[in-house]
């Protein structure tokens, strides 16, 4: 595996300030079906990048223990970040198929999570079985096209459930409806990312930007003991 530069765009002070406008857009359109506009005062760089975006919001129980609630994002950037950010904040809570809207009386009971993507890295040059040996959980995200279907897990999902690597990419094909194995076909394109992820530690409280590789090791020793 070679060495890969940490890719950090943004410090916590503009991490934070996403992640509060995340929530600002999401309660001012769940309360008054407004869309708001990217603030004017926006930190400069904020209105000229053009990263992927995800916004994941879960709810959030006592003893920190998190439930999804609904995560929509666009992979690859396509407008600025807060404009992006905006729409994949309002996305997340009211468009995700899996949920139904946020509703008001949950606003104080969720936390927003922003997650910046990396431009997409294609996986190319080597065998499919080496694909394995090309991505680290706990550094990428991987996405899968295969003709129409295509699927993207980021890169904190196999941190969660203590994937390998073959399973990590097994789980993404299996997230665009492929069969879990369709990552060995030489037709199906694999693409690696990385991501810079913000979120709220409680509703309204707190950010702080997650170290994956820390979260990572802390889980497996917890079960080793």
């Amino acid at each position: 595996m070679e060495v890969v530069e940490k890719f950090r765009p943004y410090t916590i002070e503009e991490g934070e300030y996403l992640v509060k406008l995340a929530r600002k857009a999401v309660e001012e359109y769940v309360k008054r079906k407004k869309m708001i506009s990217p603030p004017l005062d926006a930190p400069e760089k904020l209105t000229k990048d053009t990263y992927g975006i995800f916004t994941t919001i879960e709810k959030y129980y006592e003893m920190n223990r998190l439930e999804l609630r609904g995560c929509i994002g666009y992979p690859r950037g396509y407008v600025n970040v807060l404009t992006a950010l905006i729409n994949s904040a309002i996305a997340a809570a009211t468009e995700d198929p899996r949920f139904p809207p946020l509703g008001v009386e949950e606003l104080e009971t969720v936390v927003f999570e922003i997650s910046i993507l990396s431009p997409m890295e294609l996986i190319k040059g080597v065998s499919p079985r080496e694909y394995p040996k090309m991505i680290k959980v706990g550094v990428h995200g991987l996405m899968v096209e295969s003709g129409p279907f295509s699927g993207l897990l980021l890169p904190q999902v196999p941190v969660e459930y203590l994937w390998d690597e073959e399973t990590f990419l097994s789980q993404t094909c299996m997230k665009a409806f492929l069969p879990p194995d369709a990552w060995l076909d030489v037709e199906t394109k694999v693409y690696r990312f990385q991501a810079q992820i913000f979120r709220e530690l409680s509703p309204r409280g707190r950010v702080e930007e997650r170290d994956l590789l820390l979260e990572l090791e802390n889980k497996r020793r917890k079960t080793t003991h």
